[in-house]
């Protein structure tokens, strides 16, 4: 691509118009930290402009650069409606600069609770795929048990895994047993379903093929009917982890003493927004960038694919 197709685009107009809307007064009685906006946006600027140097694809440059003109936009919006013309209540909806302070302020308080969050949802949700998937071949093999257990798998999964928290804080230790049992939950049914589906719809000559082989049980299952039912696998781990982070949330806000959830509710419990705005914006760049690695991932792991 040309520097004028990396470079010369809409998006750093918007940049520039975000700017320039600084320069108008302040409508707030109180202080808005505009500055921390600006450094805010001028980092984004930095970042936008190394990593177009890097891309490749104008498909791939153009979704980045669209990503980066809605964070702009939203900015844009943000500023005017609270700090340039107080159009919503400034105790519940404070400045963009405000927000990105209180991040500054409250990093080290912020990377504890992301770090117990994330310890939580990794110990059960690996924990879960570890005992679904292996569970999940042996009962797809089976067409007479797999055909069961799949409207077993259905039924218990369709309960939400929520509902178990109060047996869970009566017959767990710790708040963060229960937590790691829920994810457990809302992991595993998904999982179980989406291998045992993997396996009973491998393709019946890939199956011939094999047993023409002469290839044991073991090998015909982990060596053959895994990889052929990878793709729906991960479409159960997708669902696995999605519904994860909104129980655990949910969960954190309920009982525990750490975690996003925890530090979302707390704050918003005495009425300190900003905190919790900070929360919100963390919460969904945490599952932004979890996200994006399990998407990396299923792609290597599926590149026989393409």
């Amino acid at each position: 691509m040309t520097v004028k197709k990396r470079y010369l685009r809409v998006v750093h107009a918007l940049f520039i118009v975000f700017l320039l809307i600084q320069l108008l007064p302040d409508k707030l009685p109180a202080e808005t930290y505009a500055a921390y906006a600006i450094w805010f946006a001028a980092g984004v600027e930095v970042m936008t402009l190394t990593v177009s140097a890097f891309i490749k694809k104008p498909v791939s440059l153009n979704l980045f650069l669209d990503i980066v003109g809605f964070i702009y936009g939203l900015l844009t919006v943000w500023v005017l409606a609270t700090a340039k013309f107080n159009a919503i209540k400034a105790s519940l909806f404070p400045p963009p600069g405000k927000v990105f302070r209180q991040f500054i302020l409250d990093y080290d308080k912020i990377l504890v609770n992301i770090q117990s969050s994330i310890g939580i949802i990794l110990q059960g949700y690996l924990l879960a795929i570890a005992a679904a998937v292996p569970l999940g071949l042996f009962l797809g093999w089976s067409a007479r048990l797999g055909g069961a257990a799949a409207y077993i798998s259905k039924f218990l999964g369709a309960i939400p895994p929520i509902v178990y928290i109060p047996y869970g804080i009566a017959l767990l230790p710790t708040f963060r047993s229960v937590s790691v049992f829920v994810i457990f939950l809302a992991t595993f049914w998904p999982v179980l379903g989406g291998t045992m589906s993997g396996v009973m719809n491998v393709e019946k000559k890939t199956i011939d093929s094999a047993r023409v082989l002469n290839v044991n049980k073991f090998t015909m299952l982990f060596s053959i009917m895994l990889p052929a039912s990878l793709q729906q696998i991960f479409i159960g781990c997708n669902q696995g982890l999605t519904v994860s982070f909104v129980l655990l949330t949910s969960a954190e806000m309920i009982g525990a003493q750490s975690g996003l959830g925890y530090y979302i509710k707390n704050y918003s419990d005495f009425g300190d927004y900003t905190r919790t705005i900070v929360g919100l914006i963390v919460v969904g760049i945490v599952i932004v960038v979890i996200s994006f690695i399990f998407n990396r991932i299923q792609k290597f792991l599926l590149r026989w694919k393409t």
